[in-house]
């Protein structure tokens, strides 16, 4: 009996990027925001939507609280679970890219491997990786979570920067240290790095 493969290719009849690109009026671009826990990745990720957002720019911001609430809430923080819940940040990210929509993500993917596969699903040309090297010290001392402390007591195990490795980017697009910058010259330099890619399209 013949098999009957139900599985159809629509993407030569759908609207392409660069139709929602020129609806939007801007290029979409992914912001990929990496670093330890407590260096301001989502604090800097949120001004910079705002800024973005003041010049007429359509952005979509993906963390951990919405996307372990929601899409990845059957993962847990084993290095498997940890692969998984990159890989489908990524082709989420990629679905928005196609929609025009800049994205920003703002997660530890703490080692080079599993930045490069993101990277490779979203397509380099369209990633930029932001390094918030904010020192292991200051972000301790921040803990806002009391996250830290727990993981020097073992109580959180494989926690990154206390008992699980963090590899620094080997070549990120720009590095900002929280500890140095104010919140507006992060952010100022995101938008001297960003609003070049991303100019009106229309």
């Amino acid at each position: 009996m013949e098999e009957k493969n139900h599985i159809y290719p629509i993407f030569d009849r759908m609207m392409t990027r660069q139709d929602k690109e020129e609806l939007l009026g801007q290029h979409s671009v992914m912001i990929w925001f990496t670093g330890l826990s407590g260096s301001g990745k989502s604090t800097v990720a949120i001004a910079l939507e705002r800024e973005l957002h003041k010049r007429g720019l359509l952005c979509r911001i993906l963390d951990g609280d919405n996307i372990r609430s929601g899409i990845n809430n059957n993962l847990g923080f084993s290095e498997t679970d940890r692969v998984e819940n990159i890989r489908r940040i990524a082709e989420v990210s990629k679905l928005f890219l196609d929609s025009g929509i800049i994205t920003i993500a703002a997660f530890i993917s703490p080692n080079n491997d599993i930045r490069e596969m993101a990277a490779n699903i979203i397509g380099k040309d369209d990633f930029l990786e932001i390094f918030v090297s904010t020192p292991l010290e200051e972000c301790e001392k921040r803990d806002v979570k009391g996250l830290y402390a727990k993981a020097r007591k073992g109580e959180i195990k494989n926690f990154t920067g206390i008992s699980a490795p963090f590899e620094i980017p080997e070549h990120p697009a720009l590095s900002l240290d929280t500890s140095k910058l104010s919140l507006e010259e992060s952010v100022n330099r995101l938008l001297e790095l960003i609003l070049p890619k991303v100019k009106n399209v229309k």
